[in-house]
């Protein structure tokens, strides 16, 4: 059986030419290399984002292991993900401070103003949202974090401010 390019491989057409080329390249300069998959699956989601299953049989077939293998590597390890991420990524802690003192509403009101759930992303691939059970910063419960930017204290009025900061 020949190996598929990117370009070739049903499925990737979210992606550029440029990307699909850097892709190959990724897979190619470690064919062959023992211990080379999570290095590929790490820059492959550099170059496009996130790991589709139709880039996880690519890298299966390019590094010669079967997709099951990526595939339970991609879905055990939390950096790696198989849907979109927006260029923001926005954390809202549910922890116990930040629960009691509002984390619950400032979800709710994000996803009215996103129009996400947890885990998803926004149609302009500019948000994605999560929850997660603790930031580490309870004095300033309840908190958000957009990308490395801790924002405490927060109302649900303040929202959509915070949101603009990011374009």
């Amino acid at each position: 059986m020949e190996t598929q390019t990117a370009d070739s491989f049903g499925g990737t057409e979210d992606f550029t030419a440029e990307q699909l080329k850097q892709v190959d390249a990724i897979i190619m300069s470690h064919t062959g290399k023992p211990g080379s998959l999570i290095p590929v699956l790490e820059q492959v989601q550099e170059v496009l984002g996130y790991l589709p299953a139709p880039v996880q049989m690519l890298v299966a077939e390019g590094l010669n292991i079967p997709v099951a293998t990526v595939y339970g590597v991609v879905t055990f390890y939390s950096l790696f993900t198989m849907v979109p991420r927006g260029r923001h990524n926005i954390r809202v802690c549910l922890g116990t401070a930040c629960y009691v003192r509002g984390g619950q509403k400032l979800l709710e009101r994000l996803q009215d103003i996103l129009g996400i759930q947890p885990g998803g992303c926004t149609e302009d691939r500019r948000f994605s949202l999560e929850t997660v059970r603790c930031l580490g910063a309870c004095g300033l419960a309840p908190v958000i974090v957009v990308d490395e930017d801790t924002h405490g204290q927060m109302k649900p009025a303040k929202l959509e401010s915070i949101l603009a900061l990011y374009k």
